[in-house]
């Protein structure tokens, strides 16, 4: 009789008692922090060298304890939970290149800025190079590169980026020298980069290059260490792959959309 009755006052209290509701995953204040971008490593003679693929045209260089941005652009990474940048590049003044709420968010007033000359006319800061003019910045070397269409125009005949306009950027870690070519197509000037480690060539049409121009890109370049299509779109980047098979250059593909 005692155990029944222990048993019923039991019950009555589990049935009164509150409910705690548990949130489901993705309910409001429970998301998970974005992730940070993945990264390859290069070794260099001054250390290792992680290049970090944020998205689009948008990357990110770990070096000697420094982060260094190339195009930081907000719809494709969440750069308040990045690490604060060093160096911020920007290759040109398009929405997509230069977002000035994602540069924000990762640079302060006294962040050193190496820009084209539209880029400063915009920010009013920044070190401002023209292409074949080189700086240093933080030990880094940096020449800016010609980066400019030759093939596609807009309907006014006018190419999407005019040449001398924009910059790509060669910099320099240790003994790695990095080409980020920017919005370009294969043009002339890439061999004179003949023999850099590591290449990131664009393929987002129409605007840069079709995959045959930027194989032509990697067979001039001949990147001693890979060869990486970035800035795609909805190009697909084994194209790349087949058209270098057998070429002796490593593409490396990573998740860049």
């Amino acid at each position: 009789m005692l155990l029944e009755t222990v048993l019923t006052l039991a019950l009555v209290l589990t049935l009164s008692a509150p409910a705690v509701a548990v949130p489901p995953a993705d309910a409001p204040g429970t998301a998970k922090p974005a992730p940070l971008p993945k990264e390859d490593v290069i070794e260099t003679s001054a250390g290792p060298l992680a290049l970090r693929f944020i998205g689009h045209g948008s990357l990110a260089f770990g070096f000697a304890g420094k982060t260094i941005y190339v195009d930081p652009y907000g719809k494709v990474g969440d750069y308040a939970a990045m690490p604060k940048a060093d160096l911020v590049l920007i290759t040109h003044e398009h929405g997509d290149h230069l977002d000035p709420a994602a540069l924000s968010a990762v640079a302060g007033p006294d962040t050193p800025l190496v820009v084209s000359e539209a880029v400063r006319e915009k920010l009013g800061r920044g070190t401002a190079l023209k292409n074949g003019e080189k700086t240093e910045i933080l030990g880094l070397p940096i020449a800016a590169v010609p980066a400019y269409n030759i093939k596609h125009h807009r309907d006014t005949g006018e190419p999407f980026h005019p040449q001398g306009r924009g910059n790509g950027y060669v910099l320099t870690f240790g003994d790695v020298r990095v080409y980020v070519a920017g919005d370009t197509e294969d043009i002339p000037e890439m061999a004179a980069l003949a023999g850099v480690d590591v290449a990131f060539v664009p393929m987002n049409l129409p605007y840069t290059m079709t995959p045959e121009m930027a194989a032509a890109a990697g067979r001039t370049l001949k990147p001693k260490k890979a060869l990486y299509p970035y800035h795609y779109g909805d190009t697909d980047p084994a194209r790349l792959v087949e058209l270098l098979a057998g070429s002796g250059i490593e593409v490396r593909v990573r998740e860049l959309r």
